[in-house]
């Protein structure tokens, strides 16, 4: 008797292992080809993205670089199976500065663009892009002083491709405002947080700068759970009030 449970513990212990490694095969295979889980950090894509977002990210929307892989080891250059991302996209990358860290902005400029802001207003090819008057924004202050409520300033900029979206302005004629122009060089892109006063992008060349190709990860699809800002996830209790319900499940745009 006690031969035959030990086979079977030994049985069933081998069988646990190798369900445990397929899953962990299935998860790695998921994450690195097809959708991986972000959360959103900081108030930089406010009003699009809040503090406390939980979206996930298609991989495969761009290809694929070495940056798709878990811990980016360097194995290759370049991407496979490319394809660029439109105007307007939500991005998550690694500047070429900081290239551990993930970032998450949209694409304004593409390679040979020439982007600048003029008193608030973006122009691109020396258009100024389209922009509309909305009602305040009303929320968790973007603005930068953590936990209060703040009435924002927001617009509706429409890109020349047409894709739409809302942005925010802290205040008039802030520091990034007003810049030079920038011309995108081959194979890079110009990105922009959409709460323009409060966002570290590519208007900051010495910080995030111009972002290669191949730097892309993926774009931002779908938000799948999201808490208040200063609230934790793991708190489930909280979250019949912490929890804000109407994001869940709501495509990035």
């Amino acid at each position: 008797m006690s031969a035959r449970s030990g086979a079977k513990s030994e049985g069933g212990i081998g069988e646990t292992i190798r369900v445990v490694v397929h899953a962990l095969l299935i998860a790695l295979v998921i994450r690195t080809f097809l959708f991986q889980p972000f959360n959103i950090p900081s108030g930089s894509m406010k009003g699009t993205l809040l503090v406390g977002d939980y979206l996930f990210v298609s991989k495969y929307s761009y290809g694929y670089s070495h940056y798709s892989i878990p811990f980016s080891p360097p194995l290759f250059k370049g991407r496979i199976f490319g394809s660029e991302p439109a105007r307007g996209d939500v991005v998550v990358f690694r500047p070429p500065r900081e290239d551990n860290t993930d970032y998450i902005k949209r694409v304004i400029g593409l390679p040979g663009d020439h982007i600048q802001m003029k008193e608030g207003l973006l122009y691109i090819n020396d258009k100024p892009v389209q922009r509309e008057r909305m009602s305040d924004f009303v929320g968790e202050d973007p603005c930068g002083s953590s936990g209060a409520t703040a009435r924002v300033k927001r617009w509706k900029e429409t890109l020349p491709n047409g894709v739409s979206y809302e942005t925010l302005d802290c205040v008039d004629n802030g520091f990034y405002d007003n810049t030079i122009v920038y011309d995108v060089p081959p194979g890079h892109f110009f990105m922009m947080g959409d709460n323009r006063d409060n966002s570290s992008d590519s208007r900051v060349l010495s910080g995030v700068g111009y972002v290669p190709f191949e730097n892309l990860i993926g774009r931002a699809q779908m938000i799948f759970f999201s808490i208040a800002e200063g609230e934790h996830a793991w708190m489930f209790w909280r979250w019949p009030t912490a929890v804000r319900w109407n994001r869940i499940f709501s495509f990035v745009r």
